[in-house]
């Protein structure tokens, strides 16, 4: 008797991991310029004589733009091509690099910041929807879970390798080469996806919503730019006016959306979200959890630098504990799955509370000189809590989404994720440098000014993650989580 027939299972494609190392490069490049630019500060401070809020915009432009790139770019990757939107965004993060490394003015620096961010905003999208066309089911976990450890090891590498790059100071460039490192990088990876990226096609059908983007844009924008110009322009009635105006832009954005949604067209941002309360509370407090990050480590390096006179490496190095501890409770987080996500996000909140309320004690019991075994131990609590409590906060605000508005909720929460870090940038720098202007440099040494500036600035992000720890078990119970 013959035995019937099977199908046999499809042929793994070759070369798929070829593939996944240029995806993961050109990740890996995206997500440690973002790290690495930190160490740098003081340095472009020092080298363009530039005021304190155009080095904010240094960090602020970079992470405005990638979080407004995000959702039109994941668009266009579905229109266009995703292998095509990659190469794309890899050639124009490759092209502000070198512009960034060759910047002859603190403007033009920002401007070029902001071309890389929307290269940056262009590939990373696609990095993921391109996994799919590279391997089977089975394969895919191992794939994505390479994702999650090059974005930890960007992080721990970032402040080492820009402080170490910085120091050696090669052919006399100073900074420049955190940038123009990318250039050979980029180059390889944009003929690496042509070669062996498989092209995954786009639908012409599609279209983007970019009046819904400009008019989000804008709203932020009018929030932002006075609260980082403001301190610098003495406070004019200009400032207030703007982010009074935020407040109308806002409610045209959304009455943009319900317009669309009534009408069949493209939505940056699904209208039926507004309407989901629960997921509107979660990406409120993701927000206010990732606000407290970039502008921390922010006014830790010029606290560090300009206050102690460490050189880059040394702050990087003293910062290290921190992603170090992000990247051991990340680990631990992958294998917890599911389990306890309220708890997780609670305690990994706390944590990063109790660690801001420590390194400010010990920023206050710092004499003239920094202490590495001092500031690792709050360092590394801070970097536990956020690890903690990341996996578990985005699962549980993702889980309040029917299936049909999981992709738009998820890049939705990236966005918002990088518009918090944005605004926490915009006041933690707004504290902190308000906190020098009113000190008499006279009464004190530097390193003082600038311990008595960081602990005021951190009672910011102290109290958002204490907020959070206390908020989350009370929004999101367990048992009491799900669609709408």
């Amino acid at each position: 008797m013959s035995m019937p027939a099977t199908t046999p299972a499809p042929a793994p494609k070759p070369g798929r991991w070829l593939a996944m190392t240029v995806l993961l490069i050109a990740g890996f490049m995206n997500l440690i310029d973002v790290t690495i630019v930190n160490v740098a500060l003081p340095g472009l401070q020092r080298a363009f004589n530039a005021t304190s809020s155009q080095i904010e915009w240094v960090v602020a432009a970079y992470i405005l733009v990638f979080a407004l790139g995000l959702l039109p770019s994941g668009r266009l990757g579905d229109i266009l091509g995703r292998r095509r939107m990659f190469v794309w965004g890899v050639g124009v993060f490759t092209l502000g690099s070198a512009l960034c490394g060759l910047a002859p003015t603190i403007e033009t620096l920002v401007a070029a910041r902001v071309l890389q961010a929307a290269g940056g905003a262009m590939m990373t999208p696609q990095t993921l929807a391109i996994v799919p066309a590279l391997f089977e089911p089975k394969e895919r976990g191992a794939a994505f879970a390479l994702f999650g450890l090059s974005a930890g090891l960007a992080a721990v590498t970032g402040p080492v390798l820009g402080g170490f790059l910085i120091g050696q100071d090669i052919w006399g460039l100073g900074w420049r080469p955190i940038f123009l490192v990318n250039i050979p990088v980029g180059i390889i990876a944009v003929l690496a996806a042509l070669r062996f990226v498989p092209e995954v096609a786009g639908s012409r059908g599609l279209r983007n919503d970019y009046p819904g983007i400009a008019i989000a844009g804008t709203a932020l924008l009018l929030v932002i730019f006075p609260l980082i110009e403001g301190r610098q322009a003495g406070w004019p009635w200009w400032c207030f006016a703007m982010m009074a105006a935020s407040v109308p832009v806002a409610a045209l954005f959304v009455a943009w959306l319900k317009r669309q949604q009534a009408r069949g067209g493209p939505q940056v941002l699904s209208a039926t979200l507004l309407a989901n309360r629960p997921y509107l509370l979660g990406t409120g407090l993701t927000a206010l959890l990732f606000s407290g990050i970039p502008g921390f480590f922010l006014v830790l390096a010029l606290y560090l630098q300009n206050g102690y006179g460490l050189t880059p490496l040394q702050s990087g190095l003293t910062t290290l504990p921190f992603p170090l501890g992000v990247l051991a409770a990340s680990i631990l987080s992958g294998r917890l799955g599911a389990r306890w996500q309220v708890g997780r996000i609670a305690t990994g909140a706390a944590f990063l509370g109790l660690a801001m309320l420590w390194l400010r004690l010990t920023i206050l019991a710092t004499g003239d000189s920094i202490v590495w075994a001092r500031f690792a131990p709050p360092l590394a609590l801070g970097g536990l809590g956020l690890g903690t409590a990341i996996s578990p906060l985005f699962q549980t605000v993702l889980s309040t989404i029917s299936g049909r508005d999981t992709g738009s909720a998820s890049g939705a929460l990236q966005a918002v994720q990088q518009v918090g870090s944005a605004f926490g940038v915009a006041i933690m720098g707004e504290i902190f440098f308000s906190r020098l202007a009113a000190s008499d440099a006279a009464a004190a040494a530097p390193h003082f000014l600038y311990a008595s500036a960081i602990t005021r600035a951190i009672l910011y992000n102290t109290l958002a993650f204490l907020t959070i720890a206390v908020l989350v078990p009370c929004l999101f119970r367990p048992g009491r989580i799900g669609p709408g």
